[in-house]
């Protein structure tokens, strides 16, 4: 997603910093992964941090498979964040 952007940045942070209860996932970015209507069993879920595998398993890596876009509006799996806490280190870092 970086390129996509003239000033993209990116923020690596392990996965490990943040608690699993903490994160969830789409199949795909959020907004047309909960609307999109095409009969694909991901669409409409949101995945917890155990679940998400399975599901990469079962479909493989968006970026991989749908790097252009040309398939679908999946293109990378989505993580939301619902605690900062594991992030407020590295904002400071970079202030």
């Amino acid at each position: 997603m970086k390129s996509w952007f003239r000033k993209g940045m990116e923020l690596k942070i392990p996965i490990s910093e943040f608690n699993p209860k903490s994160v969830s996932f789409t199949y795909g970015d959020s907004f047309p992964a909960m609307r999109f209507q095409d009969g694909k069993p991901y669409r409409g879920q949101v995945y917890t941090f155990d679940e998400i595998p399975k599901v990469i398993e079962q479909y493989g890596l968006p970026q991989c498979w749908n790097n252009e876009g040309e398939y679908g509006p999946e293109r990378y799996i989505e993580v939301q964040v619902w605690d900062y806490s594991p992030m407020d280190l590295y904002r400071k870092l970079n202030c």
